[in-house]
Parts: C-alpha cells; sequence; structure tokens
C-alpha cells in the first residue's frame, strides 16, 4: 500500500484548472509501470505465489482502466462547462461546478451540451414555452376517431350517373308501367331519382318510340306525359332534340311501325299546341329535310297546325279513347260510329272503330244503342243490319258473353220508360230477341228474360168493366 501512495504523490499536479488527456493518460501509464516494478521486485524476493500473481496483475489493470474512464469524464465536464458559459476553473467539487439532476442538458459527454429538442422534449411536457396549438380537425383514419362524438353527421346521397347503354333498360318499365296506371306525377318522381346527365333527352324520344308501336290510348298518355314533364325536368330544347333524333330515325322506325311518318307528325303537331317544342321548330326544317320520310312527317304537323284558327290543344289528334276518357265522350262516339255503319253497311270499318276506342269494359254500351236504336228505328232493315253487326262482334270476340247479357238487361230494365216513347217497343223487343237468339248471338235465359206486356181483354160493354179471367 506505501507503494500506491508513493505512486499517487508522484503524479504530475493540474495546469491551468484543467484536466488533459494526455496527461491523464501518461500519469495511468506511469503508474502502471511502477506497478510492474513491485511485481518484478516481490517476484525477485520470491514472496507470492502464482495464484496471487495473476490476481494482483488483474486489481492493477481493473485500476487502470478506472483511472483512465474518471480522468476523460473529468474532461469532458469542463469542456461543457466553458461552452455553457461557466468559469472553467472552477472546482467541480464545488456546489456551482455540480451538474445539475433535472437539468435537460445531455449528460452522456456527447453534443454541444444544448438542451434536448430546444427545451421541448422529457415526459410531462406539451412543447416548448410560449407555443401556442391550433385546433386540429379529426381525423377519420384516426384509430381513436369517434364518429359519435363529432356533432351531427350529414350523409349526401350520390347517384351515379346512367350509362347511355343502361338507359334504355331503366327507362323501358318506368314508361311501360305508365301505360297502365297514366299517373304523371309518379314517373315524375322516379325520374327525379334517376342521374340522367347530358342524356335526359333520350327519354322522349324512347317514349314516343314506345308509344308508337302501343296503341292509340298510350300515344295520348305519352303527350299528357311530355307535357307535364316539360319545364319541370325536361325543356324545350331537351324535345327538340329529341324529336331531331327522331326524325333522323324514321328509317328504322317504319320497319317496326309502317305508319311512324304520320305519328310522328301528330306528336309533333300536338307537342307545338301544347308548347312542349319551341314554335319555331318547324321552320327550322325548311328547305333542309333529305329524307321522303321525315318530310312527310313535317307536312303532316304543318297541315294539323293550320287546320286550328286559334293555337289550342289538339286534344282529339289520337281520337277519344281509353279508360281515361268522360263516359260522354265514348257514348257520343259510339254513337257516331253505329249511324256510321247503318249508312256504310261496313261491318270491317265499324270494328276497327271499336278496337280504336279501347274501351272494353265498355262495350256493353254499344250494345245498348244498338238495341235502343233498333227500337227507335223504323222498317226491318235496321234490325237485320244490327244483328249482322252482333253477330261478326260476338265470332270476333270483340263483344264477350258478360257485355252483350249486361247490355240487354239494360234495355230489359228501362223498357217501360222507352215504350212511353215507342209504344211498340214491347213487340219489337220480343221480335229482336228471337232473331238474336236464333243467329246465337244471345243465350236462351237471356232470351227467356226479356220481359213481355200481357194483354187485357174485356167481355163487352156491359159486363160493367169486368176483367175476363
Amino acid at each position: 500500500m506505501a507503494t500506491e501512495v508513493d505512486t499517487w504523490s508522484s503524479a504530475a499536479p493540474q495546469t491551468d484548472g484543467m484536466f488533459s488527456v494526455d496527461g491523464n493518460l501518461a500519469e495511468a501509464n506511469r503508474s502502471y509501470s511502477d506497478d510492474e516494478d513491485l511485481l518484478n521486485e516481490a517476484e525477485v524476493n520470491g514472496n507470492w505465489t502464482p495464484q496471487e500473481k495473476a490476481l494482483h496483475e488483474a486489481r492493477l489493470k481493473a485500476k487502470a482502466k478506472r483511472r483512465l474512464r474518471k480522468s476523460s469524464s473529468r474532461n469532458s465536464t469542463s469542456e461543457s462547462f466553458s461552452e455553457s458559459g461557466d468559469v472553467a476553473g472552477s472546482d467541480p467539487n464545488s456546489p456551482k461546478g455540480k451538474v445539475n439532476i433535472n437539468d435537460r442538458k445531455s449528460r452522456t459527454g456527447k453534443g454541444r451540451g444544448l438542451p434536448k429538442k430546444g427545451g421541448a422534449g422529457g415526459k410531462g411536457v406539451w412543447g416548448a414555452a410560449g407555443m401556442v396549438y391550433e385546433d386540429e380537425e379529426p381525423d377519420a383514419r384516426d384509430p381513436n376517431y369517434d364518429e359519435s362524438a363529432q356533432g351531427d353527421t350529414v350523409y349526401a346521397k350520390v347517384v351515379p350517373e346512367i350509362d347511355e347503354k343502361e338507359l334504355e333498360k331503366m327507362v323501358n318499365p318506368i314508361v311501360q308501367e305508365y301505360f297502365e296506371h297514366g299517373d304523371t306525377k309518379e314517373v315524375q318522381m322516379l325520374l327525379k331519382g334517376l342521374n340522367l346527365g347530358p342524356h335526359k333527352y333520350e327519354f322522349s324520344s324512347l317514349a314516343v318510340s314506345l308509344s308508337l308501336e302501343g296503341k292509340a290510348s298510350h300515344r295520348e298518355l305519352t303527350s299528357r306525359l311530355l307535357s307535364d314533364l316539360s319545364g319541370k325536368l325536361l325543356s324545350q330544347s331537351d324535345m327538340a332534340r329529341a324529336f331531331d333524333k327522331m326524325l333522323i330515325e324514321l328509317p328504322d322506325l317504319i320497319l317496326d311501325t309502317p305508319e311512324a311518318p304520320q305519328m310522328l307528325g301528330q306528336f309533333i303537331a300536338r307537342g307545338i299546341a301544347d308548347h312542349v317544342l319551341p314554335m319555331s321548330f318547324l321552320d327550322c326544317y325548311k328547305g333542309k329535310v333529305d329524307c321522303e320520310h321525315a318530310r312527310v312527317a313535317l307536312d303532316r304537323a304543318a297541315v294539323l297546325l293550320t287546320m286550328k284558327r286559334e293555337m289550342v290543344r289538339l286534344d282529339n289528334v289520337w281520337g277519344v279513347g281509353g279508360g281515361l276518357r268522360p263516359v260522354k265522350h265514348l257514348v257520343k262516339e259510339m254513337n257516331l260510329l253505329l249511324k256510321e255503319y247503318l249508312i256504310s253497311g261496313d261491318v270491317s270499318e265499324a270494328e276497327h272503330c271499336l278496337r280504336d276506342l279501347e274501351v272494353p269494359h265498355f262495350h256493353h254500351e254499344l250494345v245498348y244503342e244498338v238495341v235502343v236504336m233498333v227500337l227507335e228505328s223504323k222498317g226491318d232493315t235496321a234490325s237485320h243490319m244490327m244483328i249482322k253487326l252482333l253477330q261478326s262482334f260476338w265470332k270476333t270476340g270483340l263483344i264477350t258473353v258478360d257485355q252483350m247479357n249486361r247490355g240487354f238487361q239494360r234495355v230489359y230494365d228501362e223498357l217501360p220508360e222507352i215504350s212511353l216513347d215507342v209504344p211498340h217497343a214491347h213487340s219489337i223487343m220480343e221480335s229482336f230477341v228471337d232473331l238474336c237468339y236464333q243467329v246465337s248471338v244471345i243465350t236462351k235465359q237471356l232470351r227467356d228474360a226479356c220481359p213481355s206486356r200481357g194483354r187485357k181483354r174485356f167481355v163487352s160493354e156491359g159486363d160493367g168493366g169486368m176483367i175476363k179471367n
């Protein structure tokens, strides 16, 4: 131990209050050489065993390493003090020279000794002094995002735009259903739910094309639909664009509907009268049409428009028919049909006119009018012609058994009132019913149901007005 004390006392003094790394290394090497001299001296004297010798060498090496480590740490501490503005020669054992535990400066001996993260780091620290945080909007991709905590959420329905290929598939069922119920408001509601985009004008052309293949009532419904949609969902320019397309496609439409040019001309005239198409629609085509079928359609529209002195709705352009028409109009049309038949005698024309009315549920009115005309007519000519007409309608199935029975039964019920104007109504009725039964127009039960007025016979004037039993 005395040797170690001598070794420490012989160490070189500090210079300028700074620890020198070279001096520490020299001191460590010198102490290590002194220990080797002691070891050699002990070996010469022969006082240590080999185990003690190895243990002593290990202790000396460990001490040398610890001295070197301490000297290097003291050197770095002095450098950090000098950089921070403190006195470099101050005593490290003094309170000023001690390192503050709560200081955020690096104590690893590396770096410039400045605070980590500019003084904004450390546990429980929310940032540097004076830093102001702004409100951040919540991110929906955040795992902790709570949708219910964000207040009222507004969901916007996005309807994709319909492709031109899918337009026909979606519009055809809507138009076909409209032909059944005839409610334009429902069609308007369905179209609002579709994003037609720039192809919305094609709805008009598709509706007109489907009506050309249908009945007259379908065309009337289509004209009403275009009138109701004009100004709400479709503008006049959209309607004009649709009919321009129809005029171009007329050669293809004729293949399925030979009367397409005349029908399209009627649609154009009805559209102009209903203010669906602009008034200058026909003027735009004067002298500019090369297609023969298109010229026929435009000429048809021009003729219909010049027939009216004033621009009014061409309500009868498709005829008077369909269940949506008033009953008075249907009765009037059936009377005209029968009167024309009595003049011309053309059964096929009468059948065609009855089919155009498209009121199979109202055919009993035709039977009723036929019987009443026979009762009010003079002679047998009207009776035979009407039997021929009813027989034709019966064979073709245009008038069913139910409609035939209902028409005759109505006459049976009103026969007392008819007899006031026609005194011989009962006898005429009986003969007409027998003729109808002979040609198999009515059934036996209907013939037997015909009312007959009983004859009251008096015995004589002297019987006192007694009725003979």
